[in-house]
C-alpha cells in the first residue's frame, strides 16, 4: 500500500453533546473524524476506507508464531501459547489453540462485512471518478474473494453473506455448501480481474493478476482428495454419521472436469505474469548460482545483501510490504526466528523432518542409513537448502555486532565441542544452543534456524534493527506448480515433468524423469521444498490426505557433537573446523517439547463455541461435538 494512503486514517462517528449556546461551535465537526455519509462523496475518503480492508491481511505469514509450527516444517520454540493444542490433537470448539488473525473466523467477517459495506456504496458515490470507483470496487471483489479464501481452506464451507446487515436484522444464516463458497470466490476473483485488468497498481494493492492467482489456487483445492467427499470418506472414518457432508467438499461431479478448471485457471496466470524469474532455462545452473537464485526469490526485492537479484521481487504476484514509516511486526522475523546467540528468539526452527528432505546435489535422496551422507550431512545437497536452513556450521552474520569477540568465524555453533580453555579440556556448548553463555533460554530445540526470509545483509542487526521484506500471498511459481499439478492428475505427465524441471533448473538440481505416482511424489516433495515456511505445507498436506504421515510425525532434531582428532587441539575461541574436530550427527526424535499426533477430524478446524452459540443455524464440523 502507498504510504499517503498508510497515512490516511478515519472514523465513523455518531456524535452527540451539548458544549454552548455557540450555534457555529456547535456545528463545527470534530477534528479527525468523518461522517460515513462524508465518505462516500470522496473520491480520496473511499480510497482510504477501501485501503483499511487490507489490514486484514496483518502482515501476512511474518507473525511471531507461524504456521510453519503446525507442520512438519518447524516447531515453536517456546512453550505456553497454544500452539500444542492442535499439534497434540487435543483442540476443540472451546479450545481452539493458536489461532491467527488472517484466518479467524470473526477477523475474517469483519473484514468481509467491509468489503460489503464498500461495494454497496461505491455503487451508489457521488464522486466523480468513474475509474477510481472500478479500481476501488476490484479491490474489494478481490479482498473479499481472499477472506472467504481464508475461511473456506480451514473450515470448509461457510455462510455466504454478501450484503451489510442492519443493527436489527436477523444475522443468522446457514453454511453454504463447499461448491457454493468456490463458485462464490471465483465470481469475485472475476469481478477483480474485470475491473482491475490493465490497471497499473501500487505494490501491496490486488490487481488482475492477483485475482487470476486466487482463482488457481481456490480451483486446485476444490480438485484435491479432501474436497471430494467419496475419495475423502474411503480413505477417513471421521465423516461416519456427519449429516452434512457438502460443506465440506463435492458429493458428486467430475474430478476430471475440476481438474482440468483448475489447470486452465494456473495457465491463465502463467500467461498472465510474464515468464517468471529464470524459469525458462533448459539445463541446471550452478549450485551457487541456485542459491543465489533461491535466496534472492526469498528477499523479493527487500535486500542489498551480496548475491541478491533485486530483479527476483518480479515473482510475486500479490504481496505484504513494509516500510519504515511504520513499525509492524512483519520486519521483525530476524529477531523472531533469528539464533539466540546473536540474542534472537529463535521462535519457529525447522525440524529435522524438512532437512532431511531436501536432495542430494544429484537429485538421489538424504538418507541417514548412508555411512557417507550421514558423517557430512550437510555437503553437496539441493542448494535451496543453504539458502533457507542455518545449521551447525553454516556461515552467518557478523557475531561481534551484537555478541562481542566470542566467534571470529560467524558460524552457527548448535553443538557441543571439545575446547582448551586455560589448558583445560572442557565440553563447551555452542552459542547457539539452549546452554549457550549469551542466551541460555530461547535457543532452538531442533539444531537448526530458519535463513529463509532473514535478511542476510551483514549490516543488520536483527534483534534491534528491521528488515523490509515482503510476505509472499501469491507468488508465480505457485502458479506454476498448480500447473504441474493439475497435469498430473489428468495423465500430462511430459508437460508437468517440463515445468517441474524449469523450477529445478533455476534451483541447480538436475532433471527428473519419473512418470505416474513417483512423479507425483516427486512433483510433492519439489513443492514442499520450493515453498518452505510460506504456507503452504499445511494446506497441501491436508488436502493430499497424508497428514498422518506428514503433519501427525514426531518431532526430529539433529544432536552435533565435536571431539578432538588424535592429536589435535583448539585453544581458546571454538570455530567449526574438520582438520581438528571429528563431528557426528545423530538424528533424535523429540517426545518432550511436543508429542505430536494426528486425528483425521484435523483436516477442518473446528468452529468456535462463541460463533456457534452465536447462530444457531451453524453445522459444527465432524468429530468436534
Amino acid at each position: 500500500m502507498t504510504r499517503r494512503l498508510n497515512k490516511l486514517l478515519f472514523l465513523f462517528t455518531i456524535t452527540l453533546g451539548l458544549f454552548a449556546c455557540n450555534k457555529d461551535f456547535l456545528n463545527t465537526k470534530p477534528l479527525g473524524e468523518v461522517s460515513s455519509a462524508d465518505v462516500w462523496k470522496d473520491g480520496a475518503l473511499t480510497e482510504a476506507f477501501v485501503t483499511e480492508i487490507y489490514n486484514g491481511l496483518e502482515t501476512g505469514g511474518f507473525n511471531e508464531q507461524m504456521l510453519a509450527s503446525l507442520t512438519d516444517e518447524a516447531v515453536f520454540t517456546h512453550t505456553g501459547r497454544s500452539i500444542n493444542t492442535i499439534n497434540e490433537g487435543s483442540l476443540s470448539p472451546s479450545n481452539t489453540g493458536w489461532v491467527s488473525g488472517t484466518y479467524n473466523w470473526a477477523t475474517m467477517y469483519s473484514r468481509i462485512r467491509s468489503c460489503n459495506v464498500a461495494l454497496e456504496n461505491i455503487r451508489t458515490a457521488t464522486f466523480d471518478n468513474q475509474a477510481l470507483k472500478d479500481r476501488l470496487s476490484g479491490e474489494a471483489h478481490f479482498l473479499r474473494g481472499y477472506y472467504y479464501q481464508q475461511l473456506v481452506r480451514y473450515y470448509g464451507g461457510v455462510p455466504l453473506v454478501d450484503r451489510a446487515y442492519g443493527l436489527d436484522e436477523d444475522y443468522t444464516i446457514a453454511r453454504s455448501s463447499f461448491e457454493d463458497c468456490v463458485n462464490f470466490i471465483v465470481k469475485e476473483c472475476d469481478s477483480a480481474i474485470a475491473l482491475l485488468n490493465g490497471v497499473s497498481m501500487a505494490k501491496g494493492r490486488a490487481t488482475a493478476n492477483a485475482g487470476l492467482a486466487l482463482k488457481s489456487r481456490i480451483l486446485l483445492y476444490a480438485a484435491s482428495d479432501m474436497h471430494d467427499i467419496p475419495t475423502l470418506q474411503s480413505k477417513t472414518s471421521f465423516l461416519s454419521g456427519y449429516a452434512a457432508p457438502e460443506v465440506l467438499g463435492y458429493t458428486s461431479g467430475d474430478r476430471v472436469a475440476r481438474w482440468q478448471t483448475a489447470k486452465v485457471a494456473a495457465k491463465a496466470v502463467m500467461d498472465a505474469a510474464g515468464s517468471g524469474y529464470k524459469l525458462d532455462l533448459n539445463a541446471p545452473v550452478t549450485a551457487e548460482q541456485g542459491r543465489n537464485n533461491y535466496m534472492s526469490i526469498a528477499m523479493g526485492g527487500g535486500s542489498k545483501a551480496p548475491g541478491v537479484d533485486a530483479s527476483a521481487a518480479s515473482e510475486i504476484i500479490f504481496g505484504r510490504y513494509f516500510v519504515p514509516e511504520k513499525d509492524e511486526g512483519g520486519s521483525y522475523q530476524g529477531l523472531y526466528n533469528g539464533p539466540n546467540g546473536y540474542h534472537n528468539w529463535a521462535g519457529n526452527t525447522p525440524i529435522g523432518l524438512l532437512v532431511d528432505d531436501y536432495e542430494m546435489m544429484d537429485g538421489s535422496k538424504f538418507d541417514w542409513n548412508n555411512a557417507a551422507l550421514k558423517s557430512a550431512p550437510y555437503k553437496n545437497r539441493d542448494p535451496r537448502l543453504y539458502a533457507s536452513i542455518l545449521y551447525d556450521g553454516a556461515d552467518w552474520k557478523p557475531r561481534d555486532l551484537i555478541s562481542g569477540n566470542v566467534d571470529p568465524a560467524n558460524q552457527i555453533q548448535t553443538g557441543q565441542y571439545d575446547l582448551k580453555i586455560g589448558g583445560t579440556l572442557v565440553n563447551f556448548n555452542g552459542l547457539d544452543t539452549r546452554s549457550s553463555t549469551i542466551e541460555d533460554w530461547n535457543g532452538s530445540r531442533t539444531g537448526y534456524y530458519v535463513r529463509k526470509f532473514i535478511d542476510p545483509d551483514p549490516g543488520i542487526v536483527d534483534n534491534n534493527t528491521r528488515q523490509y521484506l515482503p510476505w509472499p500471498f501469491f507468488r508465480y511459481t505457485e502458479a506454476v506448480f498448480n500447473y504441474i499439478e493439475a497435469c498430473i492428475e489428468l495423465g500430462e505427465d511430459p508437460e508437468a515433468r517440463n515445468w517441474l524441471n524449469k523450477i529445478r533448473f533455476r534451483s541447480g538440481m538436475p532433471a527428473i524423469t519419473e512418470s505416474g505416482t513417483a512423479l507425483r511424489d516427486r512433483y510433492r516433495n519439489e513443492r514442499r521444498i520450493e515453498m518452505s515456511f510460506e504456507e503452504q505445507r499445511y494446506h497441501d498436506a491436508r488436502r493430499w490426505l497424508i497428514a498422518p504421515t506428514t503433519l501427525g510425525r514426531k518431532i526430529t532434531f539433529i544432536s552435533v557433537l565435536g571431539k578432538f582428532k588424535p592429536g589435535k587441539e583448539l585453544n581458546g575461541t571454538y570455530k567449526h573446523d574438520e582438520t581438528i574436530y571429528n563431528y557426528t550427527y545423530t538424528p533424535v526424535v523429540d517426545e518432550n517439547h511436543e508429542d505430536r499426533t494426528w486425528l483425521d477430524k484435523m483436516y477442518f478446524r473446528p468452529i468456535n463455541l462463541d460463533e456457534i452459540n452465536k447462530n444457531d443455524k451453524l453445522v459444527q464440523n465432524p468429530g468436534y461435538n
